[in-house]
């Protein structure tokens, strides 16, 4: 994990105040020195930090966790958007030049209204969401047309995998799995109980039975659990999440 100690500069993160769970980089005038903000519910949007910080070792991160409303996945589009908005408004004031939205229930839920809102401010900070990368990555990886999506249920009631797959391609058929208390559980950390594992694998069971060679964990969360999910699956399931694509976007 990268330094959060105050010194830190390129490439590394910086402590903010303990009631934000992210961490800062100084203000500063210049846009191109300025902060990429990286926005989750939780830890999960770590696993998109990482693959930043593989990517674009020579730029400053501030990561905001909002830890005090998790879980995301069982909040109405409305209050997900006032949360989205306003963490956004925290990353504005740290004068972020990028806001990526680590998490895929927000971005469900609010990302038109992010960009909205990040397009009127002065400093027009573009935003980058995690679900159009997962999708068209799936729909490239899948040989026999059949999709599996593991999501919030907030995520998969909004649709948004099923119309970002239907733009990537209208022939593919995605097998959409509710997983309510994964992230949550995935939060708490290691070790995982039997009880956790009899969970995940009645999770993945709809996705075998449907047949899917390829699976989108469409929550950033997930991949902190990706072995497991690998063995369950089997080993000719390929597993898709957003982490990369999103870095190479950035």
């Amino acid at each position: 994990m990268p330094s959060t100690e105050p010194g830190a500069v390129r490439g590394r993160l910086r402590r903010a105040p303990a009631a934000y769970h992210g961490a800062v980089a100084t203000p500063t005038a210049d846009p191109r020195a300025r902060p990429i903000a990286v926005y989750d519910s939780g830890v999960g949007g770590l696993t998109v930090l990482h693959e930043l910080l593989v990517q674009l070792p020579h730029e400053d991160f501030v990561y905001l966790a909002d830890a005090a409303r998790l879980p995301y996945g069982m909040r109405t589009q409305a209050e997900l958007q006032r949360f989205a908005l306003e963490c956004g408004e925290e990353l504005l004031a740290r004068r972020a030049k990028l806001l990526v939205v680590a998490c895929n229930t927000a971005t469900s839920a609010a990302l038109p209204a992010l960009r909205e809102r990040m397009a009127q401010t002065t400093l027009g900070i573009d935003v980058l969401g995690v679900v159009q990368p997962g999708a068209v990555q799936a729909v490239a990886a899948s040989t026999n047309g059949r999709v599996g999506l593991m999501a919030t249920p907030a995520t998969v009631a909004s649709g948004a995998y099923a119309e970002a797959i239907a733009l990537a391609d209208p022939f593919v058929e995605l097998t959409s799995v509710a997983c309510p208390d994964l992230a949550t559980i995935i939060e708490g950390g290691f070790p995982f109980d039997e009880r956790v594992v009899e969970t995940v694998r009645e999770y993945v069971a709809p996705l075998r039975e449907a047949g899917v060679d390829t699976v989108i964990l469409g929550c950033t969360h997930y991949p902190l659990i990706a072995p497991m999910l690998q063995r369950m699956l089997g080993r000719g399931v390929r597993i898709v999440t957003s982490c990369t694509p999103v870095a190479h976007q950035v």
